[in-house]
């Protein structure tokens, strides 16, 4: 059963997770920050990750808390997940277009965390979330899910899209990483023998 439900609570954010490696892409992600659940609900939509997320925050004083710590959250949900990781394929690639912006991720499930970031977004704002919190969140998400995760702008003008095309070039490498492996389903993906 490759599932996991994560609760985090501070004095900032109250969070719970809860995914399902093997699911269909199911969603229902409720955080307060509406372009942020849109880009949740595209990670999940196209990793085939069921996810639903629940999180309230100080969001009083802006979103930056509540989307780091959803970051921080899934990526200990995703680690819980995937237990040893044996039998997963581990790495993951994705080229992306949408519309004027093109994305390339290449993942590795090493629980190595490490982010690459060349993103550019040309407005500081998509309506009213700002659009550093992109990184924000994919640096929580790489650093509590034990992921070697880069993420590179090839093209785009457009700062909904560059974000849209992030998140689902992600889930796309995300979903080919987590995938069980037929010719290696007893095996873990290193040859130290853990990861």
């Amino acid at each position: 059963m490759r599932q996991a439900r994560i609760t985090r609570k501070t004095a900032e954010t109250d969070i719970t997770v809860t995914i399902n490696l093997d699911g269909t892409g199911q969603y229902r992600c409720e955080t307060g920050v509406g372009f942020f659940d849109h880009m949740l609900d595209q990670l999940a939509r196209h990793s085939l990750i069921d996810m639903e997320i629940r999180a309230t925050g100080d969001l009083h004083i802006d979103d930056h808390h509540t989307v780091e710590d959803v970051g921080i959250a899934l990526g200990q949900a995703l680690v819980a997940a995937l237990g040893d990781k044996r039998g997963i394929r581990r790495y993951g690639e994705c080229h992306l277009p949408m519309d004027d912006a093109q994305i390339r991720c290449a993942l590795d499930l090493s629980a190595r965390p490490w982010l690459v970031w060349n993103v550019d977004f040309p407005t500081a704002k998509i309506g009213t979330f700002d659009t550093e919190l992109v990184r924000e969140f994919f640096q929580a998400f790489a650093s509590h899910g034990g992921i070697t995760l880069h993420i590179d702008q090839l093209h785009g003008i457009n700062s909904h899209h560059i974000a849209e095309a992030a998140f689902k070039a992600v889930a796309r490498a995300l979903r080919a990483a987590v995938e069980p492996d037929p010719r290696k389903s007893d095996a873990i993906p290193s040859t130290k023998g853990a990861l």
